[in-house]
């Protein structure tokens, strides 16, 4: 089975060119879904989080409350660090688990969306790596759209590789700063070259 990843900054659009992996049949993973699993109440990295933030961190259900954790980590790179130390190694496990499914199920090619790709070198589990790009003023746009203050945008971008370099490592770039019509057609021709031949897209 081809194991494609998808990365690339926040708000370059992302959930989106996974979501069109999907609705053309491929099988496919978001490591945030899959965060949210291990966020949940009771889980071992839930508790662990408890312990180190507080468990004025956790939600009335007991699951982690990302809007109240979110400000302290991305004000704090060391304990953006701690929380990325109890939940990265969860979630990669969970994708591990997926791919094997998958894999079992007779799929030929799997998309994995893991937002911090390159960041915590998960790029070696994977036959290739498709980053999506956008610019800067564009993504700064999409997060104060979605309620974010402008410092809080600032906050989330710096606390990620800069675009350039990860598409500098990727093996495919999909530019997402154009029309949904655009970035459609890039996924339709990526999807028919990872199906009929893969080795071209080597960087």
């Amino acid at each position: 089975m081809l194991k494609v990843a998808l990365t690339g900054g926040i708000a370059t659009g992302k959930s989106y060119v996974l979501d069109q992996f999907r609705r053309r049949g491929v099988a496919c993973l978001d490591a945030d879904e899959l965060a949210h699993g291990v966020t949940a109440a009771q889980t071992e990295a839930t508790t662990a989080i408890a312990a180190r933030f507080g468990v004025e961190m956790l939600a009335a259900d007991g699951s982690v409350d990302r809007k109240k954790l979110g400000p302290i980590v991305f004000a704090d790179a060391s304990a953006r660090r701690e929380l990325e130390a109890i939940v990265h190694p969860a979630v990669h496990r969970a994708i591990a688990m997926g791919l094997r499914a998958f894999e079992m199920m007779g799929d030929t090619l799997a998309v994995v969306d893991v937002p911090l790709l390159y960041e915590t070198g998960a790029e070696t589990g994977f036959d290739r790596v498709i980053v999506t790009a956008c610019p800067p003023e564009i993504q700064l746009a999409r997060l104060v759209k979605r309620g974010l203050t402008e410092d809080a945008a600032h906050q989330r971008l710096a606390a990620q590789w800069p675009t350039e370099k990860k598409t500098s490592r990727a093996d495919v770039v999909v530019n997402t700063g154009g029309t949904f019509d655009e970035t459609d057609a890039q996924i339709a021709r990526l999807l028919q070259i990872l199906k009929s031949d893969p080795q071209i897209l080597t960087s």
